[in-house]
């Protein structure tokens, strides 16, 4: 068995906390980012969702319609209507790879 050296675990160690932090932020990025149309929950249930005619996100059956790259094109990108109307901003420039990652996996929470 190979040993882990000390300056190789030190190295790791704030990688994986930072994974961590990271994760536990990912409700308040939803909540600053996505609740204003997806609402709290993820049902679409505010008044810039039925605009938007955002979909329930907490639907199974919806969840199963797209996959997770589907999802993180979308948030990277945004969304527009067959009418060219922006549906969804694009987040690529103000949410990170990993922000974003994690976003899809809050997503999938959701699902009841």
């Amino acid at each position: 068995m190979k040993k882990i050296t000390l300056p190789l675990l030190a190295a790791a160690v704030p990688m994986l906390l930072s994974g961590v932090a990271r994760s536990a932020d990912i409700p308040d990025t939803w909540s600053k980012n996505c609740a204003s149309c997806h609402g709290p929950d993820g049902t679409g249930h505010t008044k810039a969702g039925r605009m938007a005619q955002v979909k329930d996100m907490t639907s199974a059956d919806y969840q199963k319609s797209f996959t997770d790259e589907q999802a993180t094109k979308q948030i990277k990108e945004g969304f527009k209507d067959s009418s060219g109307k922006e549906r969804m901003k694009a987040f690529a420039d103000k949410l990170s790879d990993g922000e974003v990652k994690a976003l899809v996996a809050y997503v999938r929470s959701l699902s009841k």
